[in-house]
C-alpha cells in the first residue's frame, strides 16, 4: 500500500504566546500552597501575591502585541495545518479585558477577604477563573474552547457561594450552578454532532468542512450548530437564558458580582463571537437572525425589568445593575449579528463596547462595594446625598451611570451605542436599530432617576454617614474613572483598538 501523508501529532508549544493564562494558573496553585503555611494575620498576602500576579499576566501580553503568534499546532510535510492557540490581536484585546477585570475585581475584594471571606479559598478561584477565561479567546479548537469555558465557570460557581452560612449566597450558588450545567451540557451534545458532521474539531477546518457536508449528515450538523448556539446563549444571559443572574449578583459578594458582570460575560460572548464568526460562518443565515432576535429581546427585557426596580427595595441596587446588565447585553449581540449580514469587521463595535461596558460597570460596582460598607443592604434610596457624605464617590458614580446610559460627559458610552447602532444599520437591520433606539431612551430614566439621587438632599441623617473608603475600593475607582475619562477624552482610539483586533 502507498503511505498515505497525515499529520503529525507532536505540537509545538510556544510558551511565551501562552505566558499569561499560564502565569495566571501558576499563582493560583502557589497561593492555594502558601495558604497552608501562611498564619491567619498575614493572609492579606495571599490578595497582594494574587494582584501581583495579575498584572504580571498583563505585562506579558506586550511582548506579544504584534498579535502574529500561535502554538500547539499540528503540521504536515512541514506545513502548519491548523493551531489551537493564537494569540492574534483578537486575543490579546479579550485577554487585557479580562485580565484587567480580574485585577480591579481583586482589588476590591481585598477588604472582603480580610473581613468576611476565606482568603486562600477564594484567591486560588479568582486566578483559576481567570486563567480560563484569559485562554478562551486564544482557543482555535472546539476542545479546547469548551475547557477554558469551564475552566472559567467552574470556581465561579464556589466564589458565588463562599459567603458560608449565608442562604442567599448558597442559592444564588445552586441557580448560577444549574444554569451553567444545563448550557454546558447542550455545548457539549452541539460540539459532538459538529464533530460527527465535519471530523475535525478545529475552528477553521469546521469552517471549510460545513460548506462540503454529506447530504446523510446535514441535519446532524444544523443541529450541532444551534445546540452550540444555545448553550453560549446561556452563558452570555440572554433571553430566555437570563433567569439566573439577578438572584446570583444579589447572593454573591459584591466583586464576585461585579467579576461575573464583566468577565462572565466576556467570556460567553467571546466563545459566541469564535463559534459564529470563525466556525460557522457557512451558517450565517441561521445564526444571523437568531441572534438579532435576542438581542431585541434581551435588550428589552433588561431595560423593563431594571425600570421596574423599587429604590426602596433590599438590594435594589446590585438588582438594578444586574438587568443592566442583561440589557447590555443585547447591545453586544447586535454587532455579531450584524457580522452575518455584512462582514466581520463589525465584530470590532462588539470588541469596542465591550471595553467601555468592562470600564465603566467595574466603577459601578466598586462606588456600590463602596456604599455597602454603610448600607449593607443596599438600596438605591440609600444613596440619596452622596455626593454630601462622599463628594467623589458620587461623582464617580454619576460618571459610570452617564456612560452607562450614553449620555455626555461620558462620551465612551455614547461613541459605543452609536457604534452599535451604526453597524445594525450598516447591515441592512433597521428594525433591530429602531428597537435599540428605543431601549435606550428607557434606559435613561433609570440611570438618571439613580444620578439625580446622589445629589438630593438626604432624608435626616441617613445620608450623612461619611463613608470610610479602604485603599484597595479607592484605587479600583481612580482607575476606573481615569480610565473611562481617557476613552471619553479620546473615544476614537477604543474602536481603532477594537478593530484592530480582528482577527
Amino acid at each position: 500500500m502507498t503511505p498515505v501523508a497525515s499529520e503529525s501529532l507532536v505540537q509545538s508549544v510556544d510558551w511565551l504566546t501562552i505566558a499569561p493564562p499560564t502565569l495566571t494558573a501558576v499563582v493560583a496553585l502557589v497561593v492555594l500552597v502558601a495558604d497552608l503555611f501562611v498564619p491567619e494575620g498575614r493572609k492579606q498576602l495571599l490578595g497582594w501575591t494574587a494582584v501581583g500576579g495579575l498584572t504580571a499576566a498583563l505585562a506579558l501580553l506586550v511582548p506579544l502585541r504584534a498579535g502574529d503568534r500561535s502554538t500547539f499546532c499540528l503540521t504536515a510535510d512541514t506545513q502548519v495545518t491548523a493551531c489551537s492557540y493564537t494569540a492574534d490581536h483578537f486575543t490579546l484585546v479579550i485577554q487585557l479585558l479580562v485580565l484587567g477585570g480580574a485585577l480591579l475585581t481583586a482589588l476590591l475584594s481585598l477588604t472582603e477577604t480580610r473581613e468576611k471571606l476565606p482568603a486562600g479559598e477564594f484567591w486560588f478561584l479568582l486566578l483559576s477563573s481567570a486563567a480560563g477565561a484569559a485562554l478562551l479567546p486564544a482557543s482555535r479548537d472546539l476542545a479546547t474552547l469548551v475547557v477554558a469555558l469551564e475552566v472559567a465557570s467552574l470556581p465561579a460557581f464556589a466564589l458565588v457561594g463562599l459567603k458560608r452560612g449565608d442562604r442567599m449566597s448558597g442559592e444564588a450558588a445552586l441557580k448560577f450552578f444549574l444554569s451553567s450545567v444545563t448550557a454546558t451540557a447542550v455545548t457539549l451534545l452541539g460540539v459532538s454532532f459538529v464533530y460527527a458532521a465535519t471530523g475535525t474539531l478545529h475552528l477553521t477546518e469546521i469552517a471549510q468542512r460545513l460548506d462540503d457536508v454529506p447530504g446523510q449528515l446535514q441535519t446532524l450538523a444544523e443541529a450541532g450548530v444551534a445546540l452550540t448556539l444555545v448553550g453560549f446563549a446561556f452563558k452570555t444571559a440572554a433571553v430566555p437564558f437570563h433567569f439566573w443572574v439577578p438572584d446570583t449578583y444579589v447572593g454573591a459578594p459584591l466583586p464576585v458580582a461585579a467579576y461575573l458582570s464583566v468577565v462572565g460575560k466576556a467570556v460567553g460572548f467571546t466563545g459566541l463571537i469564535l463559534v459564529t464568526v470563525v466556525a460557522f460562518p457557512s451558517y450565517a443565515d441561521v445564526w444571523g437572525p437568531a441572534l438579532a432576535v435576542l438581542a431585541a429581546l434581551t435588550m428589552t427585557a433588561g431595560n423593563v425589568a431594571a425600570l421596574r426596580q423599587l429604590s426602596t427595595r433590599a438590594w435594589s441596587a446590585v438588582r438594578l445593575l444586574a438587568w443592566s446588565s442583561v440589557a447590555q447585553a443585547g447591545y453586544l449581540l447586535v454587532p455579531i449579528a450584524a457580522a452575518a449580514y455584512s462582514s466581520d469587521d463589525q465584530i470590532g463595535a462588539t470588541v469596542a463596547y465591550a471595553l467601555m461596558y468592562a470600564v465603566v460597570n467595574l466603577g459601578a460596582f466598586a462606588v456600590v462595594a463602596l456604599v455597602a460598607r454603610s448600607h449593607p443592604r443596599n438600596r438605591i434610596e440609600d444613596y440619596r446625598g452622596l455626593y454630601g457624605a462622599s463628594p467623589a464617590a458620587a461623582l464617580a458614580l454619576a460618571f459610570f451611570l452617564l456612560n452607562l446610559a450614553g449620555l455626555p460627559p461620558g462620551i465612551i458610552g455614547l461613541f459605543a451605542k452609536v457604534t452599535v447602532f451604526s453597524s445594525a444599520v450598516d447591515a441592512g437591520l433597521g428594525w433591530l436599530a429602531v428597537i435599540m433606539a428605543v431601549n435606550v431612551v428607557i434606559a435613561l430614566y433609570y440611570y438618571l432617576r439613580w444620578t439625580a439621587l446622589l445629589f438630593r438632599t438626604p432624608e435626616g441623617a441617613a445620608g450623612k454617614v461619611r463613608h470610610r473608603t479602604p485603599v484597595p475600593i479607592t484605587l479600583a475607582i481612580v482607575l476606573t474613572a481615569a480610565a473611562g475619562a481617557v476613552l471619553s477624552g479620546y473615544p476614537q482610539f477604543a474602536l481603532r483598538f477594537a478593530t484592530d483586533s480582528l482577527f
